[in-house]
């Protein structure tokens, strides 16, 4: 599932639900939204239809009211309450940043100044999502910022690790690109002159966790000295309206052979994977290294899989017949598995396993007795889990070159299939 629910005019509009809590229940889908501005929604539009769909019942704009004022709010209507709350008394602007500032740092001290001005105001938006019967929205302008504080703190009094937290925020990045060009659309084609702009590195969040927990102790310390709540009543309240326990199985996928057509799911996909590793600290993928033209030359020179459950996309692989970048000349008795990839916190359990079997499976049915693959010698945690499903390393590539960059060093696991 891909988390971005689609508009034509919101391009952050994305629902949290799915993600695991430490103890094992997960936010139940279809209950709490998080967007950029609800003030691009045109009544009587398919837009508005979509977004009527939700069900969605409040309504949190975290905007300046003259933001509201000027860019609009979203059209009123009988089902939804809408309630604006400025949790940033201090506006800054980002857009006219010198490309010296480092996101990282530069953002994370905002959000502590937000964390501190905005009281009040982030004081009644978590009440009213902890006292919410039916689906809720909030939203600020691009969907990053105040929007990324508010679920930071949503997601952190349900017990969702860091992890996580970090990882939902980065999630913007797949919409920056649209943001961008929003932004450019709104002042005569002109560019930001801050390059982060629109931007949501994983060090933003971790940074500012970081600082609130130092500052405060925990986040539950800081609900409860700094907002006035009482933080253990208040997670008790969300937890009871927003989880729900986590699958243990899911249905079987089906697969499918991906065509040109799907090479941009396939950028979406690698991309998101890419993400979650960086939310994590893996340094392995970066979102961006592989655009469409690598999906349709991978399609031209071998297989692409994808998984679906339930019409949604979970995961896809990539089909090598030969790999000499870093196996050298061999002959014909293998497939190469590459780029396994799995949707974070929606993939039902297993799905990585299922993608590898699936693979094996491709690669019997040519007569080649046997799969092999490569991971980054970095990447012990990965190479376990290769072991786990039956690999065993046969040795070391110390300068594997792909084109991207220098070269870097992989550890080769191979498998007997039977």
């Amino acid at each position: 599932m891909d988390r971005h629910i689609p508009f034509d005019t919101l391009h952050n509009f994305r629902d949290l639900g799915g993600y695991r809590t430490a103890d094992g229940l997960r936010v139940r889908p279809g209950r709490l939204y998080r967007a950029d501005s609800l003030g691009k929604l045109t009544k009587d539009t398919p837009d508005w239809n979509r977004f009527l769909s939700l069900s969605v019942g409040t309504v949190i704009d975290l905007r300046h009211p003259w933001e509201a004022d000027t860019r609009g709010r979203v059209p009123a209507d009988p089902s939804f309450t809408y309630h604006n709350l400025s949790i940033e008394h201090r506006p800054y602007d980002q857009a006219a940043l010198t490309p010296d500032v480092d996101p990282g740092p530069y953002l994370a001290e905002r959000y502590l100044e937000v964390a501190e001005d905005g009281t009040k105001e982030i004081a009644t938006a978590l009440e009213l999502i902890a006292r919410a019967q039916g689906p809720l929205t909030f939203h600020c302008a691009s969907g990053k910022d105040r929007t990324g504080q508010l679920a930071a703190l949503v997601l952190s009094l349900l017990n969702i690790p860091d992890e996580t937290i970090i990882f939902d925020f980065t999630l913007t990045e797949l919409a920056t690109p649209a943001l961008l060009s929003d932004w450019r659309a709104r002042h005569e084609g002109r560019s930001p002159t801050w390059p982060a702009f629109g931007r949501a590195p994983a060090s933003v969040m971790r940074l500012f966790l970081k600082s609130l927990r130092a500052r405060h102790g925990s986040v539950e310390s800081y609900v409860t000295q700094a907002l006035g709540l009482n933080a253990a009543a208040l997670s008790a309240s969300l937890r009871a309206h927003l989880l729900e326990p986590a699958p243990t199985t899911g249905p079987p996928p089906a697969f499918r052979r991906a065509t040109p057509a799907e090479a941009p799911l396939l950028v979406r996909l690698r991309d998101t994977a890419a993400l979650w590793q960086l939310a994590h600290d893996i340094d392995q993928w970066k979102p961006g290294e592989k655009d469409e033209a690598h999906f349709l030359h991978r399609m031209r020179e071998g297989e692409i899989w994808l998984s679906h459950t339930d019409a949604s996309p979970t995961g896809a692989y990539e089909l090598w017949w030969d790999d000499p970048a870093a196996w050298g000349p061999r002959p014909p008795d293998a497939g190469y598995i590459h780029r396994l990839m799995t949707t974070p916190h929606t993939a039902p359990p297993g799905t990585g396993r299922t993608l590898l079997t699936h693979a094996e499976s491709r690669i019997t049915a040519t007569g080649r007795p046997y799969a092999r693959l490569d991971c980054l010698s970095s990447n012990p945690r990965l190479r376990t889990y290769y072991e786990s499903a039956g690999y065993r390393v046969v040795g070391e590539q110390q300068a594997k070159k792909d084109g991207l960059g220098s070269p870097y060093a992989v550890t080769l696991l191979e498998k007997r299939l039977s």
